[in-house]
Parts: structure tokens; C-alpha cells; sequence
């Protein structure tokens, strides 16, 4: 079993920036893909980025160009950094681990973007 624990959402107006981060419980971080998903009300949970062990990345079209997903294999940790924030990105923002057919799921942490 592997936790991850998100943080660093919260309220942020429209245009601003908020970086999401995931810590791992796991020594072999470096041996997951990691990814960050996302979920509003009364939506299914949507993709937002991933990316394996190495520095391929992979990102919804939606969050191209404003988004960045990457990880630091010597603190177990990944981040998302979000700039120039929408009410469209409101949601809870889920953090992932898979290796070996296993999926891992974070609690989430809530990002609300608003005036």
C-alpha cells in the first residue's frame, strides 16, 4: 500500500496561481507514474496530467499551457503547479500513484477559484 497526501489548495480569484503538492509514503517513488485528477460537483473525474518515472509529461487539453505537473524523486513528492486559474478549474484535485496494475488515491484537496 502506498499514501499520498495532497495539499495546497484553497480559494483563489480568477488568473491566480496555486501549486498542488503530493507526498508519498512509498521508497520507490521513482518507480510510479504519477498523475493529478480532478472532480466537480455533479462531474466525473477528469484527467489532468501525469507522468512516469522519467520527464515525459501528459496534459488535458484544457490545462495545456497553464499547467505543470512534475516531481522530485528525492523528497517522494509530485506538484502541480496552476496558473491563470478559471471558475472552470474549480474541483477536488486528486492526487495518483500506478505501478504494477495498482492504482493509488489520494483524499484530495480542494481548489475553488472565484472572485
Amino acid at each position: 500500500q502506498v499514501e499520498l497526501a495532497e495539499s495546497g489548495g484553497g480559494l483563489v480569484q480568477p488568473g491566480g496561481s496555486l501549486r498542488l503538492s503530493c507526498a508519498t509514503s512509498t521508497r520507490i517513488f521513482w518507480a510510479y507514474t504519477m498523475g493529478w485528477y480532478r472532480q466537480a460537483p455533479g462531474k466525473q473525474r477528469e484527467l489532468v496530467a501525469t507522468m512516469p518515472g522519467g520527464t515525459m509529461t501528459n496534459y488535458a487539453d484544457s490545462v495545456k499551457g497553464r499547467f505543470t505537473i512534475s516531481r522530485d524523486n528525492t523528497k517522494n513528492t509530485v506538484y502541480l503547479q496552476m496558473n491563470n486559474l478559471a471558475p472552470e478549474d474549480t474541483a477536488v484535485y486528486y492526487c495518483n500513484a500506478y505501478r504494477s496494475n495498482n492504482d493509488y488515491w489520494g483524499q484530495g484537496t480542494q481548489v475553488t477559484v472565484s472572485s
